[in-house]
């Protein structure tokens, strides 16, 4: 195993996980709102994302599959449309102080969905990822490592935001984040839309 290219991964990933993005937006904002099950539920659903992703960089890799770019823009639309969705609601429930019922945010579906159209991981999985995968000299020895290695890492990052939130925010800043966090969502899902809509105008 070529050690120096396996820490190269594990550096690329760390920094790739801990800024944030959708994923940690619709994380921190679930944990604030709904609390751990909840939370690490969607966890449980950008991790399924991510081995979708990861499949889809084996069979590129492979030969088997080769993606018209007009699908992953059509994709791209439709995924930040839905992350557009979830943060709106997430971000009226927020700021509403008469919601007697709060607003279900996160969970397993939308946790993937938001993983599977996640531009960071995306474009990771599309340009970097198969510069790993001389890791080991055998292909599928190295589609292993290197999804194993993702999900351990991925896991323990977005468990540590959850139990920063949860733990060391009170109340009132939790609020204050889960706001944050939607406009956070709500701002790369317009992002998302008007980059994806300029690529299928253009």
């Amino acid at each position: 195993m070529n050690l120096s290219l396996l820490l190269a991964y594990m550096l690329a990933i760390l920094l790739l996980l801990m800024t944030p993005g959708p994923v940690v937006a619709l994380i921190t904002g679930t944990a604030a709102r709904h609390g751990y099950r909840r939370a690490f539920a969607t966890v449980v659903g950008t991790n399924a994302a991510s081995l979708v992703l990861i499949a889809l960089a084996a069979l590129m890799l492979t030969g088997l599959v080769s993606l018209n770019p007009l699908s992953l823009q059509v994709a791209g639309l439709l995924g930040s449309l839905f992350i557009g969705v979830i943060a709106w609601r997430g971000l009226r429930a927020a700021t509403s102080a008469t919601a007697h019922r709060p607003a279900a945010q996160g969970g397993l579906l939308k946790g993937f969905v938001v993983g599977i159209s996640n531009p960071k991981d995306i474009l990771f999985f599309a340009a970097l990822f198969p510069q790993f995968i001389a890791i080991t000299p055998d292909l599928s020895s190295s589609l292993i490592t290197l999804a194993l290695v993702w999900m351990a890492f991925d896991f323990a990052v977005l468990a540590f935001y959850i139990i920063t939130v949860k733990r060391w925010l009170p109340g009132a800043h939790q609020q204050r984040l889960e706001r944050i966090s939607m406009l956070m969502l709500l701002l790369t899902a317009l992002a998302g839309a008007f980059y994806n809509l300029r690529q299928l105008l253009l």
